[in-house]
């Protein structure tokens, strides 16, 4: 559930135009809440969690931390191993 800043808009003659919005930190904190909602029955204790997924789990978590603007965070979105 990647938060998304870049669109693409194309002008009557096709020319393409791309542009990036600047995301807030809630919609970081929503989208990466969303995506451990999501995740979570990966979690439950009576299944054995990929390393892969642990991992993306922890990322997910530490978003706010590893980045100092919330555009860096939607720019650097974790990967899920699927």
């Amino acid at each position: 559930m990647k938060v998304e800043r870049k669109s693409i808009h194309f002008d009557v003659n096709r020319n393409k135009t791309v542009t990036y919005r600047d995301v807030t930190w809630e919609e970081i904190r929503r989208s990466r809440d969303a995506e451990l909602a999501q995740t979570d029955w990966r979690a439950v204790k009576d299944r054995t969690m990929s390393q892969a997924w642990k991992d993306h789990r922890t990322a997910l978590r530490d978003l706010p931390q590893n980045h100092e603007e919330a555009n860096d965070a939607a720019d650097n979105w974790p990967e899920s191993p699927e």
